[in-house]
């Protein structure tokens, strides 16, 4: 099963009333467009991605997307209402994906398993709508009073009722035939246009935390969520190289006296190739051999201490700074102890903290596999970042 994901992001958000569309404006250093692609981004069952941008953003956010997200995303120019964007995208979709998923760039919270859902329900029963099922007590009016109350008509049973989310997911055909049958009609999302076919649509399980960023107010209020949820993040990294002769060895770069070095298509420097994955894991900023491919001639024996700074500005870019690192080596030989000072004060520079907060310790494997034999050596990396004040 193929899936495509579309980002309806084609608005100007009015609503919001501010200098430029609401989908640019950020949330703990990431725009909220960024946010919601890169949520999609993240599911391994999604095989493309295509956002709807206002005509004249289109440059501009394709440019910016294809920093930021670590795959490929189409951009297209997006029109007057949502459906029309939605059209635009669905028209650059490939022909061959099953499911189609639509997700409202406003919501960039939306979570793996709300993702997963809408599309095993599509490929269930071929239209489906993540939503929440009302909690209060929901009453219909009607007439409003000069002072604006307004008379109660009927209270509705609140188990029928849930308030709709993204993302939506639907089979293609049914899209297809949605979009297409649906163009004189003003729908607010694209269930309405399947309902109007008398194709059943189903609910799915939405989540409290997909919000939806309408007002400046629902801004303050994601950056306050974001924040508290995002005080701590944690990163995990780890390499490992072979050992030969004729190479230098060189961790967290300090170049160590020995007889063998690392192999490896940059220094090889397995210290600082752990962290570096540790600490761009903790952003969800992807890792090194996407940021600095080894298929690429230009790292050829590059300095790892200069790749792990480059990691650290695009950590920062997404408003986090590193607060420590926890580094454990593992080497049978040599013994690291004499080295252990002048690694940690490289690796405290290169990511900007205090040697007090960049840990490294040394362990033999006791004689066991490659690293016990002498032939390899490994290191494993910890990273804690917290958002900029």
């Amino acid at each position: 099963m193929q899936v495509a994901a579309i980002i309806a992001a084609g608005g100007r958000g009015v609503r919001f009333g501010a200098d430029r569309p609401k989908q640019f404006h950020d949330i703990g250093g990431r725009s909220i467009l960024e946010l919601s692609v890169a949520a999609l981004a993240a599911s391994d069952r999604i095989q493309e991605i295509i956002v709807a941008l206002p005509a004249d953003h289109v440059d501009s956010g394709a440019k910016m997307l294809k920093a930021a997200i670590g795959r490929p995303v189409t951009v297209v120019a997006g029109g007057a209402r949502r459906q029309d964007s939605v059209a635009n995208a669905f028209a650059r979709t490939a022909k061959a994906s099953d499911i189609i998923v639509i997700h409202d760039a406003a919501r960039p919270f939306v979570t793996r398993d709300v993702i997963n859902r809408a599309i095993d329900g599509a490929q269930r029963h071929g239209a489906v709508v993540a939503a929440m099922a009302a909690r209060d007590t929901v009453k219909q009016t009607g007439e409003v009073a000069e002072d604006g109350a307004r008379l109660i008509r009927a209270t509705i049973p609140r188990d029928s009722v849930f308030l709709a989310q993204t993302p939506q997911a639907f089979r293609r055909d049914i899209l297809a035939r949605a979009l297409s049958e649906g163009r004189e009609v003003d729908a607010t999302d694209e269930a309405m246009l399947v309902e109007r076919l008398g194709v059943p649509v189903h609910v799915v399980e939405g989540d409290p935390r997909n919000i939806k960023i309408t007002a400046p107010e629902d801004l303050a209020a994601a950056k306050a969520a974001a924040l508290q949820t995002s005080l701590i993040r944690i990163g995990n990294g780890y390499d490992l190289h072979r050992l030969v002769a004729g190479r230098p060895l060189i961790l967290a770069g300090v170049t160590i006296p020995f007889e063998l070095g690392l192999d490896g298509h940059s220094d090889a420097d397995i210290v600082c190739h752990a962290v570096t994955d540790a600490i761009l894991g903790a952003a969800g900023a992807g890792d090194i051999g996407r940021m600095f491919p080894d298929t690429d001639p230009k790292w050829k024996g590059a300095d790892s201490i200069a790749l792990l700074k480059a990691a650290v500005a695009r950590v920062r870019e997404r408003g986090y700074a590193v607060s420590n690192v926890d580094v454990t080596v593992i080497a049978q030989l040599p013994k690291l102890l004499p080295h252990l000072d002048a690694m940690r004060g490289n690796l405290a520079a290169a990511l900007g903290v205090d040697p007090g907060a960049v840990s490294i310790k040394g362990k033999t494997n006791e004689g066991v596999d490659s690293m016990g034999r002498g032939e390899s050596m490994a290191c494993h990396a910890v990273g804690l970042i917290a958002p900029i004040t």
